[in-house]
């Protein structure tokens, strides 16, 4: 790539601060400056003073508020509340910032937003920018929330299956939480559906997906909402390997377990033999349903490997497991059938050999980790997009299957038990694994130089750099 000093074109990329999105924008911001862009990616005070940056020098790091720089979310009254002021804040810093740089030799031309704060682009436009959302999740749960948005789906849906251009048949519990259970989390269900208040006025609109994994729901929307497909946004090493030393995300909220201790366990273990078990980065699970998790796990009979953070961590029916507390380290427990720990580098851990099926929470960057190095899944759903995400996952790339939740909203162990010993141990688990390693081809393909996502972020890059020309 070129050097600073040959960069041609300068985008500041804003994260909506949570991990989940910051990941995905961060791969992207790297893809950008690989192609002779210089990349900064700004993320709230407070995010920035939290992480542990072992970022690659091809992204350079600045910062916005969210008008809460000393606690972030939690200092906030209300999810509503922190919205609020996240765009107050959020528009006066980045606007703060873009002055800044006018006054260096790398003058922004583009400002890449999370489609989550569409004020960014409002505030692109007032610098005559180029401006481009970037939608994190799935484009059929994107398109979804379009339809709402425009008055095409009515919500409360009065009947179904919903027959969706572009998807197949959904279900009420196929929907995003925010329709699957109508009036919960109305301001997050504001803030999804506003993603779409000015994206008319957008130069591109960028999707995190790749065309092969959606074509047909990508080329529906696109007759309404032009978009352009821009991944899978993971690591290159785990692609096409054109992105240099790019092998990790880099910027964690989390502190990860780098101590040999995971890498050695899974070492010990036969190919395909271990379940690996993880929530993300937000979701939390009640006492009862910790509980059948553990023993799900227990009476499938297989190997385990299980996240649990930290602040979760006294849910853990250790009784159970028979736990024993590790000598190495204090926050790592294990037991015949499995270890647990607080955090771990995912992608590594999906990529290993000893890694048979992940059982997830289907949100839609753990999804694509586990597509893009064709490990099956047992989907559990927990709330937003996830509950698309799981429909996807079972019934359309045929990768997985989806647990049944009981009458009190618990999934019980035998079904646990059941659902993984399909992945683990059935024909049907095979032909998962099968289709598995054709989405994994499919996105490692278009991510190569000349593949659909490839092609498309070179016109994206194209259009910035002829803004300078």
């Amino acid at each position: 790539m070129e050097d600073d000093k040959g960069c041609r074109g300068h985008v500041l990329l804003v994260p909506y601060p949570s991990q989940g999105h910051i990941n995905p924008m961060l791969q992207f911001s790297k893809r950008l400056a690989s192609k002779g862009l210089k990349a900064t990616l700004a993320t709230t005070v407070f995010i920035f003073n939290s992480m542990k940056p072992d970022t690659s020098p091809l992204v350079g790091l600045d910062t916005i508020s969210d008008g809460h720089d000393s606690g972030g979310f939690t200092e906030a009254e209300s999810i509503h509340t922190y919205i609020a002021r996240l765009e107050a804040a959020g528009s006066k810093t980045l606007s703060d910032l873009i002055i800044k740089y006018q006054s260096t030799d790398h003058p922004v031309d583009c400002i890449v937003y999370d489609s989550f704060l569409p004020w960014a682009l409002d505030v692109a436009k007032g610098f005559g920018l180029i401006g481009a959302p970037f939608f994190t999740q799935a484009c059929a749960v994107n398109y979804i929330y379009y339809l709402v948005h425009h008055g095409h789906l009515k919500v409360p849906v009065e009947s179904f299956p919903v027959c969706v251009p572009g998807l197949p048949p959904l279900e009420l519990r196929d929907m995003p939480s925010f329709i699957y259970v109508a009036g919960s989390y109305p301001a997050y269900f504001e803030m999804v559906l506003h993603q779409f208040l000015n994206t008319d006025k957008a130069d591109w609109v960028l999707v995190n997906t790749f065309y092969e994994l959606e074509a047909e729901v990508v080329d529906t929307m696109s007759k309404l909402c032009p978009v352009t497909t821009i991944g899978p946004t993971i690591p290159s090493m785990y692609l096409d390997k054109r992105v240099e030393n790019d092998i990790e995300y880099g910027l964690n909220l989390f502190t990860l377990d780098k101590s040999t201790l995971i890498t050695d366990w899974l070492r010990s273990k036969p190919p395909s033999s271990v379940v690996y078990v993880s929530f993300g980065s937000m979701s939390s699970l009640g006492h009862q349903q910790m509980e059948e998790l553990a023993w799900g796990l227990k009476q499938s009979g297989f190997q385990f490997l299980w996240v649990v953070r930290a602040s979760e961590e006294d849910k853990v029916p250790k009784h159970i497991l028979k736990l024993e507390a590790d000598d190495e380290a204090d926050h790592n427990e294990k037991s015949k059938k499995g270890l647990i720990v607080n955090w771990c580098p995912q992608l590594e851990v999906l990529s290993n050999e000893a890694i048979g099926c992940f059982f997830t929470h289907c949100g839609w960057n753990s999804t694509v980790e586990a597509l893009s190095v064709e490990v099956p899944m047992v989907g559990m759903p927990q709330w937003t997009d996830q509950t698309t995400d799981a429909k996807l996952i079972q019934d359309v790339w045929k990768v997985g299957v989806r647990v049944r939740v009981d009458e009190d909203g618990v999934v019980r162990r035998g079904e646990i038990e059941g659902c993984i010993r399909e992945v683990m141990d059935s024909e049907r688990g095979k032909e998962m694994r099968r289709n598995a390693k054709k989405w994994k081809a499919l996105g490692r393909e278009a991510m190569s130089e000349g593949g659909s996502s490839d092609k498309n972020i070179d016109a994206f890059v194209s259009s910035i750099k002829n803004r300078r020309a």
